[in-house]
């Protein structure tokens, strides 16, 4: 395991609030790492506020002091009413998953007192309506997120907008919403063209194994290159439209 210092310190963390004593030993073990790196890790938890207890020696281990509260996170009221209606926005487009209410609670658990008041209120006084055309998973839209940031390409059934299924090796440039549907834009491989996919209509998907060389997208923005016919007219003056499967 070859986890970067960020993401080691936080799974440091969430062995630490399991309860109990860790020896150096076992934490390194589980963090596939050395010893002196968990305690730089543990070093850079107390800088965080964490108040991580060490017990010297050859033995040396740590704990999580019960009796200190985690610090509360660093976000202004603006920020919070922000992410609070996103989290509704969320909710309306995967209304089939709990992911928006579950990441509600845990905001709720962690902001202080004050901020939690600003949350409750943003949560009660919004509310945004089920989208037409719903039906996407989140673990869809994440398989997709990490194919993009690693440059790697995924395979998946596509239904089109007459029922014909295919199935499509796809390197994914990114996923936009756009005229009340949520779509990916692609370089189709076998068909050797860019594409457009709804993603309501994608099934079985899978990442592909292997480093590639993505293909550079061919406009400035997805913007442009959708209201130009992708790229082969003039810009469309009548407003945004939905961009044709593909």
């Amino acid at each position: 395991m070859d986890l970067d210092p960020a993401t080691r310190t936080l799974t440091l963390l969430t062995l630490l609030r399991s309860g109990g004593e860790w020896t150096a030993a076992d934490l390194a073990e589980r963090l596939g790492t050395s010893v002196r790196t968990v305690r730089r890790d543990a070093q850079r938890l107390r800088r965080l506020g964490y108040a991580v207890e060490a017990r010297p020696g050859p033995g040396s281990a740590y704990r999580l002091s019960p009796e200190v509260a985690l610090p509360p996170l660093l976000f202004t009221a603006d920020e919070v009413t922000a992410m609070v209606a996103g989290l509704h926005l969320i909710r309306a487009w995967f209304p089939q998953e709990s992911v928006a209410s579950s990441a509600l609670l845990k905001l709720d658990q962690v902001l202080p007192r004050p901020l939690r008041r600003r949350a409750a209120a943003t949560d009660f006084a919004t509310e945004v309506l089920e989208q037409p055309g719903t039906g996407l998973a989140a673990a869809t839209v994440g398989v997709i997120a990490d194919a993009v940031a690693s440059d790697g390409r995924l395979r998946f059934r596509y239904a089109d907008g007459h029922g014909r299924h295919s199935t499509r090796l796809v390197e994914p440039y990114r996923h936009f919403l756009r005229a009340g549907q949520w779509y990916l834009i692609a370089f189709d491989v076998d068909r050797d063209d860019w594409r457009t996919f709804r993603l309501d209509r994608i099934t079985d998907i899978t990442t592909v194994a292997g480093t590639y060389q993505p293909h550079a997208f061919p406009d400035a923005s997805i913007e442009h290159w959708l209201t130009t016919d992708f790229g082969r007219a003039p810009a469309s003056s009548s407003g945004p439209v939905a961009p044709p499967e593909q």
